[in-house]
């Protein structure tokens, strides 16, 4: 009997051996990676350390985006002292502006090591908790180095940089297409919990550092995309703009894009805030906090984010005349000599097309019929040119699809089919002749156009110059790419003698600088398919044209005035924005013998025009211009109507009473060049006056000046300034 008992002792003792045995395989071989996941989990806690985002540079290297250092203040309940809880909760919710019971409500969980009070303030709060917690020897709160998103140029280039969001992630524009280049990797702090999972003392923490994001560095000029978005805030007051304005400037060479805008806009650093008036009007008439109320929020913020340059196609106009004309003369239909008549309309089919001048322009030729921007002589190039041509022509130049440009949220057209164009009546191909019945991105055309005055080559539009690494090393270099040979290069040269005999004495004169040889093409449009009477302006214009750099499109969508077209309207911005440019590019102007000789001129009175008018008006005299303040209408020039000054000073517009700036400092000028003396005045809002050694070629230096330095000035005065040879140029 005791040896069957101890057999079946021995037997069990095994059996639970084995078991025991087998359990633990299971548990430590088998499932054993799932439960020290689970352990870990349990033992320990996580917090993600937010790596340092990439910066954004102009082509210059000014930066437009950086992440700068910020703190998150966090407490340790189970440190902080008892009696002191109440008048520490009580100054934390001041100075973080936080509410005191969330902060009571974090303090009671008296285990934990960690509770996070309020996320990235800057170091002024941040000291100010620091030195409330030294001079009351509070212990058990302490803070955390996180990153915030910082746009130094506030909403310069806003609708192309986008934003980020709370986390640091890419949430629109550039910052969301480059997201991953940009993010870099995080790192993290693990920390020990205790049985009862309650966050143990810091010394059972362990930190692993975050990588930084690489940088990029854009084709974006930021003094170029100034004066852009400048001019196009201007027009947009001036001519009562109601559905926003664009604007790009292209390298026509490379593709590159050197400023891309759209006004009105918003500040990045504060993205969730509405920034027009209009749209805090429109959304002020719904009962905050409704659905609707929501939903007409999230409605204005996405259109004020909103590129339109890329986003929003439209019915280009005349500017669309460059690829007819361009087709045409590649393929032989029509010569500089052939002549088109213009009676003020033409029949097509059933449907009377009138020209923008309802009394025709009589006998032209062809490059008349492009100074005068004539529909009804288009109409005949298109229909010479034929419907496959024309057709396969706007393939070639890019409007079917859309650029490929490194942006997000870039719009196919709308196009009339072939078939639709070969329709019998040839109704279609009239209207598209002339920019109408089919819509293109602003992207599109200036790209195409650019392609017509290049000597015809297609190139790919970008935005990214280089990536860089967190040491500032170049990783990766973006290469122009020519997607394909358009129209010849004899074709393009005879497009570049059209579009500047378009400035100089045609519809586009408007954007004339003298100097400075220009190109370029108007175009009105009307949005058919919304409301007849609505229109979209626009203007493109290339320059230097002895060899063409840069284009410039500018577009203003429902301008609310009378007989506006964009020669009157959209020129002048486009010229303004060149002006500014040239100066800025150091393209010195090209004077002939005669117009040297005539140094001097007479300011007119420009007062009660519209800002961008009265800069044509002067800019065709010789004069630079300014304009202070954002009103409709000049109310004050300086210098004053009918005084004389020499060619090449700057009069002062101002739009608002209280931008006159009086008790200017004069500086001294003496013993500097003329150019110096000029960039000195001219930044304090002066104007320089020319007297004795002028000739050129010969060096020259400022022997005296009038008024004196040390006496005060109002912007615009005149300081006149005595020319004398260098000493090494006297004597010989």
């Amino acid at each position: 009997m005791r040896a069957r008992m101890l057999l079946v002792l021995i037997v069990l003792f095994m059996l639970s051996f084995f078991i025991l045995i087998y359990r633990l395989f299971q548990l430590q071989i088998i499932n054993g990676e799932e439960y020290r996941a689970k352990a870990f989990q349990q033992q320990t806690r996580s917090q993600t350390i937010g790596a340092k985002r990439g910066t954004i540079y102009d082509t210059n290297g000014n930066v437009l985006a950086q992440s700068g250092t910020v703190w998150n203040v966090c407490i340790s309940p189970a440190q902080l002292d008892s009696e002191k809880l109440d008048a520490t909760a009580t100054a934390l919710a001041e100075i973080l502006e936080v509410d005191k019971a969330k902060i009571l409500e974090a303090a009671a969980d008296r285990g934990s090591y960690y509770k996070r009070i309020k996320r990235r303030v800057e170091r002024a709060v941040m000291d100010a908790v620091n030195d409330y917690t030294l001079q009351n020897k509070v212990e058990g709160v302490f803070f955390e180095e996180d990153t915030k998103r910082y746009y130094t140029y506030g909403s310069l280039a806003s609708t192309l940089l986008g934003f980020t969001n709370y986390d640091n992630q890419g949430a629109y524009g550039l910052e969301a297409k480059y997201d991953k280049v940009l993010s870099g990797t995080p790192g993290m702090v693990v920390s020990a919990k205790n049985a009862w999972g309650s966050d143990m003392p810091f010394k059972y923490s362990e930190k692993y550092a975050a990588q930084d994001g690489n940088s990029i560095v854009l084709t974006i000029d930021e003094s170029i995309q100034h004066f852009l978005e400048r001019h196009l805030e201007t027009a947009i007051v001036e001519h009562y703009v109601g559905n926003k304005a664009a604007g790009i400037v292209m390298d026509v060479k490379t593709g590159a894009i050197v400023a891309m805008a759209t006004k009105p806009d918003f500040d990045p650093n504060d993205p969730y805030t509405l920034a027009d008036p209009a749209a805090v009007e429109e959304l002020a008439q719904y009962t905050e906090g409704s659905d609707e109320y929501n939903e007409k929020k999230t409605q204005l913020q996405y259109a004020q984010w909103r590129n339109k340059a890329i986003s929003d196609p439209y019915e280009p106009g005349s500017v669309f005349k460059i690829i007819t004309a361009s087709a045409a003369l590649d393929n032989h239909r029509v010569s500089l000599n052939d002549h088109f008549y213009c009676t003020g309309s033409l029949q097509v089919s059933d449907r009377t097309i009138h020209c923008w001048k309802r009394e025709g322009h009589g006998d032209q030729d062809f490059t008349k019929a492009m100074q005068n921007s004539c529909n009804p002589a288009f109409i005949t190039i298109g229909q010479r040119t034929s419907a496959t041509t024309l057709y396969e022509y706007m393939k070639n130049y890019g409007l079917m699809d859309p650029t490929g440009v490194d942006l997000p949220g870039e719009a196919t057209g709308i196009h009339q089919s072939l078939e639709t164009l070969n329709k019998e009546g040839m109704v279609e191909l009239a209207s598209t002749s002339f920019g109408q019945t089919f819509k293109i991105t602003p992207l599109q055309l200036i790209t195409a156009v650019s392609s017509a005055v290049n000597g015809g080559k297609l190139m790919q539009p970008y935005i990214l110059k280089q990536v860089l690494d967190p040491a500032g090393n170049v990783l990766e270099t973006t290469q122009p790419i020519v997607k394909r040979q358009v129209i010849s290069e004899e074709t393009s040269a005879t497009m570049r003698q059209l579009v500047e005999a378009v400035v100089a004495d045609g519809s586009g004169r408007n954007a004339a600088i003298p100097g400075y040889r220009i190109g370029g093409k108007t175009g009105t449009s009307q949005k058919l398919d919304i409301v007849e009477d609505l229109n979209i302006l626009s203007f493109v214009g290339f320059v230097p044209m002895e060899d063409p750099r840069y284009a410039i499109l500018v577009m203003l969508d429902e301008p609310e005035l009378d007989n506006a077209f964009g020669s009157t309207i959209a020129a002048p911005v486009v010229g303004a924005v060149m002006n500014d440019m040239l100066q800025y590019l150091g393209i010195e102007p090209s004077f002939t013998e005669a117009e040297l000789a005539e140094k001097k001129v007479e300011v007119p009175d420009v007062t009660g025009m519209k800002p961008h008018d009265a800069q044509a008006k002067m800019t065709l005299l010789g004069l630079q211009t300014r304009i202070v303040g954002s009103g409709a209408s000049v109310i004050r020039q300086i210098p004053q109507a009918w005084q004389t000054m020499d060619k090449g000073g700057t009069v002062i517009f101002y739009t608002e009473e209280e931008t006159l700036k009086t008790g200017i400092e004069i500086p001294s000028v003496v013993g500097m060049t003329a150019q110096e003396a000029n960039k000195v005045l001219v930044e304090l809002g002066l104007n320089i006056s020319l007297r004795g050694v002028t000739q050129d070629g010969v060096q020259t230096i400022v022997s005296e000046q009038w008024p004196l330095a040390g006496e005060t000035a109002t912007t615009g005065d005149v300081i006149v300034v005595t020319l004398i040879r260098k000493p090494e140029e006297a004597g010989g």
